[in-house]
């Protein structure tokens, strides 16, 4: 309720903190769908330790421990950050990956 509330004001800047922890896989897709198609088109801050939530961003900042691992894409993190790789791989095997 919290997240369509905040939705509905058009905000300029949008910080969602871990919120799609307490959602399914496709809500949270819907909802960064929504967000996307936006008219206003908000700045949007996602905070999460889902892999999916935040894998189309345009930057992406890796922490480990209060420290910055990495930042960049989806694609250049995949490719350099072996944090991201961690996190990312422990939520989508390589194997459905490849095979998906």
């Amino acid at each position: 309720m919290t997240i369509a509330r905040a939705l509905v004001r058009k905000p300029e800047i949008l910080i969602l903190d871990d919120s799609a922890s307490a959602l399914d896989f496709a809500t949270d897709a819907a909802l960064r769908k929504s967000i996307k198609e936006m008219k206003n088109q908000p700045t949007v801050f996602i905070v999460s330790q889902r892999a999916a939530s935040i894998q189309h961003a345009d930057q992406i900042i890796v922490l480990d421990d209060g420290a910055m691992a990495g930042i960049g894409t989806h694609e250049e993190l995949l490719k350099d950050c072996p944090i991201y790789q961690e996190i990312y791989y422990s939520q989508f095997p390589k194997e459905a990956v490849i095979n998906g």
